[in-house]
């Protein structure tokens, strides 16, 4: 408990899956938290629960593909609060119907992506980042993705812009950290959130269970906790980093898993 009191903190698609899970756990550990969805609904519904549990939590709605959005967002939290020492840049958009391989994919969602992905970020730290110099400090924090580290068939502009996300890590941790502001990601890999457990049919989550090195899927909790931790001042010395949070699954050679399933059927006809 307590582990970020007195922090206030601004989560940027905050009424579900993963952003939803940071700020539970933010609030739960004693930051002041404002939720800020385009899902204006969910947000309330989301402080709501957390204010009825004796948590501060306020809403805003957020378009992450408009400035004057997030601008506005950023500026409301001061308001509410009197401070901004804690930002998520946790909103991220994919289209697998039209974020397909480098000849076929729809430009209009490239430039789509871009701006809600990537955008996003450099508008959420740039509105931020003089709030807290005036505060002393404060720990951005941004959502990447492994698909910033691994090609992949599609999602070309998703990977893009997730890359782009974990280099503009680096360099706000080398620009502001001189005001004591640190800037860190996190990667996820597949996390069942409720859109993953309802768009990705079992046979796409027993291929991704073959590959992980640990036995099941990550929650979004795993990402909510490491969010808590890069919040707080237990990692008060640790900026510019990307903590690659996936199971395991991108950790070895990829033949492994037939190699193993090769050698036992060898074992077993022996």
């Amino acid at each position: 408990m307590n582990r970020v009191k007195n922090k206030v903190a601004l989560i940027t698609g905050g009424a579900s899956g993963i952003g939803l899970s940071a700020a539970t756990l933010l609030a739960k550990e004693g930051a002041k938290v404002v939720i800020a969805d385009f899902n204006i609904e969910g947000a309330k519904e989301a402080a709501q629960s957390l204010v009825k549990e004796g948590y501060e939590a306020s809403v805003i709605f957020l378009d992450a593909g408009d400035a004057k959005s997030i601008e506005a967002a950023v500026e409301f939290t001061v308001e509410q609060y009197g401070s901004l020492t804690v930002l998520f840049n946790n909103v991220g958009l994919t289209n697998l119907r039209k974020d397909l391989d480098v000849v076929n994919i729809d430009l209009d969602e490239w430039d789509r992506l871009v701006n809600v992905n990537l955008k996003s970020v450099l508008l959420g730290s740039r509105f931020a980042i003089p709030h807290m110099q005036k505060a002393g400090g404060g720990s951005i924090i941004n959502n990447a993705s492994m698909a910033a580290f691994a090609s992949d068939q599609t999602r070309t502009a998703y990977g893009a812009t997730k890359a782009g996300v974990a280099n503009m890590t680096k360099n706000i941790a080398t620009q502001y950290g001189k005001d004591k502001i640190r800037c860190n990601a996190v990667a996820p890999g597949l996390i069942l959130t409720p859109a993953a457990k309802s768009n990705m049919p079992q046979e796409m989550l027993d291929i991704y269970s073959k590959f992980n090195a640990l036995p099941y899927h990550g929650e979004a909790d795993d990402i909510g906790y490491a969010v808590v931790f890069l919040a707080s001042d237990e990692s008060k010395f640790m900026t510019g980093q990307t903590l690659q949070i996936e199971g395991g699954h991108y950790l070895a050679n990829p033949t492994i898993a037939d190699t193993n399933n090769w050698v036992a059927s060898l074992q077993n006809k022996a």
